[in-house]
Formats: C-alpha cells, sequence, structure tokens
C-alpha cells in the first residue's frame, strides 16, 4: 500500500519564498520512491503577492492545495490548525522561510519508517546573529528547567508527524496550542535530526519582539507553575526580611534616639523595590489569567476564507 506524505507550509507576506520552497520541496518528494504526495500552504492573510504565487502554483500542480484565512490569526493559531488539515499518513512541517532546508525531508522520512512517531529538526547551530542565537538557547534552558515536562531546546515545530499524533492533537480541541510542549506532553517515541539554520536571504520575518515575547510566555505558562510558585515563596521570605528590618530600625531609634535619624532613603528604596516585584508578578499572573481566559473562550483556531484543490468530504 502506498504511503502518503503531508507537506505543511504556513506562511504570512512569504512571496519572495513560497515558488523556490515549492520547487525545492518538490525535487525532494519526487526523489521519494513510492510514496504519493501533497503539499498544503496555509495563507495568513498575506497583504503581498504571496496568495497570487500559490494560485498560480496549485493551477500547475494539483499536488499542491492551499489554505487562506480571512484574517491574520497568528502563526501559533494558523500553524496548528494547518497541520490538522493533513491526513497524509506522515505530516511534515516546514515553514517558508527556507531557513530550514527542505533536503531533510529524506532524512525524517527514513526516521519514520524506523517506527518513530516524531523526528524533530533539531538547531545546533544558525547563521542568525551570535547574540540572538544565545538569547534563544537561554531561554531553552530557562524553560527546560520549570517546565514540567521535558521540553526539546532549538526545537522550532519543523519536523514530521506520524498521522497518530495528528489525531491526538484533532482531540486536544486547545484554542492557543504550544505545539512544541504539546508535543512533549504527549511524549511519543521520537528521533532528533541536527541541522544549521540558514539566515533569511529574500523577504522580512513577520516575528517581531512582540510576537517572540509572546511564543516565549505561552511555552512558560503552558508548562509550568514556577511563576507562580516563585511569587508566593519570594513574597513570604520579602515580608520576613521587611518585618525583620522593620524591627531593627525600631530598637536602633529607641537605643539610639538622638543620633540615630530613620531618613528618606530606605523608605524610598524600599517602596520602590516591593512595588516594582509586585507589578512584576501581578504581569506574571496577568499572562496565566490572559491564557486561561483565551482557552475558556473557546473561539476557533482560524476561520477560512478559501480553500483551493481540497476535494470535497
Amino acid at each position: 500500500m502506498t504511503k502518503k506524505i503531508s507537506i505543511v507550509t504556513p506562511c504570512y507576506n512569504e512571496e519572495a519564498n513560497v515558488e523556490e520552497l515549492y520547487i525545492q520541496t518538490k525535487v525532494v518528494l519526487e526523489s521519494l520512491e513510492g510514496y504519493e504526495w501533497e503539499h498544503i500552504f496555509i495563507d495568513n492573510d498575506s497583504t503581498d503577492n504571496t496568495v497570487k504565487i500559490l494560485r498560480e502554483i496549485s493551477q500547475r500542480d494539483p499536488n499542491v492545495k492551499v489554505i487562506i484565512n480571512t484574517r491574520n490569526f497568528g502563526g501559533v493559531r494558523s500553524t496548528y490548525y494547518g497541520l490538522l488539515q493533513a491526513f497524509g499518513d506522515a505530516v511534515i512541517l516546514l515553514f517558508a522561510d527556507l531557513q530550514d532546508p527542505p533536503h531533510l525531508i529524506d532524512n525524517f522520512v527514513r526516521e519514520w519508517e524506523k517506527g518513530y512517531k516524531v523526528v524533530k529538526g533539531i538547531k545546533t547551530s544558525s547563521e542568525e546573529s551570535i547574540l540572538f542565537y544565545l538569547i534563544r538557547t537561554l531561554y531553552y534552558f530557562f524553560i527546560g528547567k520549570v517546565a514540567e515536562v521535558k521540553l526539546t531546546g532549538h526545537f522550532t515545530g519543523f519536523g514530521l508527524y506520524d498521522q497518530e499524533v495528528i489525531k491526538l492533537l484533532r482531540e486536544l480541541d486547545d484554542p492557543y496550542p504550544y505545539l512544541r510542549g504539546i508535543i512533549a506532553e504527549l511524549g511519543m517515541k521520537s528521533s532528533q535530526i541536527s541541522y544549521r539554520q540558514k539566515q533569511r536571504k529574500r523577504g522580512i520575518s513577520s516575528n517581531n519582539i512582540y510576537r517572540l515575547y509572546d511564543y516565549a510566555m505561552l511555552g512558560i505558562t503552558s508548562h509550568s507553575k514556577v511563576p507562580l510558585r516563585l511569587a508566593t515563596i519570594l513574597g513570604f521570605f520579602m515580608s520576613i526580611l521587611t518585618f525583620t528590618v522593620g524591627i531593627g530600625y525600631l530598637i536602633a531609634k529607641l537605643i539610639f534616639w538622638n543620633s540615630f535619624p530613620l531618613g528618606t532613603a530606605p523608605l524610598t528604596v524600599g517602596i520602590f523595590l516591593i512595588s516594582s516585584m509586585q507589578l512584576f508578578f501581578i504581569g506574571i499572573i496577568g499572562e496565566y489569567i490572559g491564557l486561561m481566559h483565551m482557552r475558556i473562550l473557546k473561539r476557533p483556531l482560524v476561520v477560512e476564507r478559501e480553500r483551493i484543490n481540497f476535494s470535497e468530504k
């Protein structure tokens, strides 16, 4: 029985890359003997010519399928939704920016045929700035320490997922899912393939500071209660410290009434310290509440405007 491979590519304003990505991916897929394939592009309401190019590609090649969202629902939701629409025996997530090499598809499939349900592409090095890579490394180290499950560092989602894994993702009904954390939660037998991530050569990444912060906080708030526990523990010890310092000042003042001025500097520093800590942990609590609020609302991951080359169900 012929097996089918589904490639899922989320894209937003990638007019400079989608054609090249399609060509490189097709070359690899056609070199795999005994497999059928499809390439699903899910566009997050691009404002450039991405959709036009995808239409042209899909007209030439019926193996290319396109989903066009009604608006930009964000990378987290659109990427996850795209995976749920793939029904191949193996589903490979491949981003449109060409930073992750399509030629690794062959390696992914070989590992999958060995029985692994998940094959992860792991960035062991990158052509991006050293500082940026270091920040990512520190984040993965931190979340690896505080998360309740073992999360894989430098795993962006690029990799292969058996259809059995995709079926489990469909059952979760999570309106704002953290894919990398969910894969870790499922605990499926996995393999890792290392690669050097290329630098983006064409186009501008849509991942600004806010989106990167959002991904980072989503990972922490979805898989760790440590920040909340830290707020409780630190608040307890700070209250003891503050009480002790207050008693010390009172005793010193009573003993050395005329020669021990209280002054305003300690009070000012103390107030600012405590206030800043309160604001920080209120923000942390707000992140958890915001994520809970989004999940309680149960809004759809995305709303589709159009599908191209999909057969009627």
